[in-house]
């Protein structure tokens, strides 16, 4: 932290203004005598010009606290989001004691800037990890959601979650401007793509020329984006392997009996014979 800020020309005492702490609290954060609240991070990384992800990275994906704090927002805070008069609803499904009512998703997905379904994803991990919970290896907290994305939403944001190590996800604008290069004209913006990213858009289907370019930016198959649960199933398990593959875990992919509903089986098989590869590369070599 303190090589950053040096970095950026920043005094110890413009990051104490800027996030509302004692210069003493910044040397301390500094020293490491001292961590910030999770909730701060997020103004920190904006104070030191770098992005959130890259500064304080985590392993795995959100649950329901990561969002929250990602949101720059406190517990107590939250019960005047959901209309409460105590946050506990939000403390209990984020200690992953009970589920929230679905009346307060809304709320929530508008408050941390996302989706419904992914405070819902968010939620499955919150409870896996207090159930201490493993799936193929890893904490079920990172895969505890078996079923396919069905929104568009769901979709995108699986697709920046799963494709892109992190801090390195493009960005809404840098995914209008492929569309918009793709499609040979002005047909979508920044604003537009957050739309369909969070799903404020829901109601008003997206003209196809835009799912035809979101479907070439992200090189996957323009079904994917079809209200169709066969086709995105392919893709999650796609996505798993790439995800198992870059943890070092592709082994535990490998012949999941996925049924009718999962990869057909020459793409399973194809699947397998990519993790025999990744198995061959990563053996050391006899002779070494």
């Amino acid at each position: 932290m303190r090589a950053v800020r040096r970095a950026a020309e920043i005094s110890q005492s413009d990051v104490a203004t800027a996030l509302g702490a004692a210069d003493s609290t910044v040397a301390g954060w500094e020293l490491g005598s001292s961590v910030p609240d999770q909730e701060k991070l997020p103004a920190l990384a904006r104070v030191l010009k770098e992005p959130l992800d890259v500064l304080f990275p985590r392993n795995g994906l959100r649950d329901l606290t990561d969002l929250r704090c990602d949101a720059g927002l406190y517990r107590y805070e939250m019960a005047a989001v959901i209309g409460t008069k105590s946050d506990g609803p939000v403390a209990g499904a984020e200690n992953g004691i009970r589920r929230l009512k679905d009346r307060y998703l809304p709320d929530l997905a508008a408050a941390y800037g996302v989706s419904v379904d992914e405070v819902n994803r968010a939620q499955e991990r919150s409870i896996a990890k207090a159930r201490g919970e493993e799936v193929e290896g890893e904490t079920a907290a990172v895969a505890a959601v078996e079923e396919p994305p069905r929104t568009l939403a769901a979709k995108i944001t699986l697709l920046l979650e799963r494709s892109y190590p992190a801090g390195t996800a493009p960005t809404d604008a840098e995914i209008a401007a492929a569309v918009n290069t793709y499609a040979g004209s002005l047909v979508t913006s920044a604003e537009k793509v957050a739309a369909l990213r969070t799903g404020a858009d829901e109601a008003e289907a997206p003209a196809p020329v835009v799912l035809e370019g979101l479907a070439d930016f992200f090189g996957v198959a323009r079904l994917y984006f079809e209200p169709d649960d066969a086709v995105a199933r392919q893709v999650y398990e796609g996505l798993r392997l790439m995800s198992a593959a870059k943890s070092g875990q592709v082994g535990r992919i490998r012949a999941r009996g996925l049924g009718a509903e999962g990869l057909p089986a020459g793409v399973l098989s194809i699947l397998n014979d990519l993790a025999t590869e990744f198995e061959k590369k990563a053996a050391p070599d006899a002779n070494d």
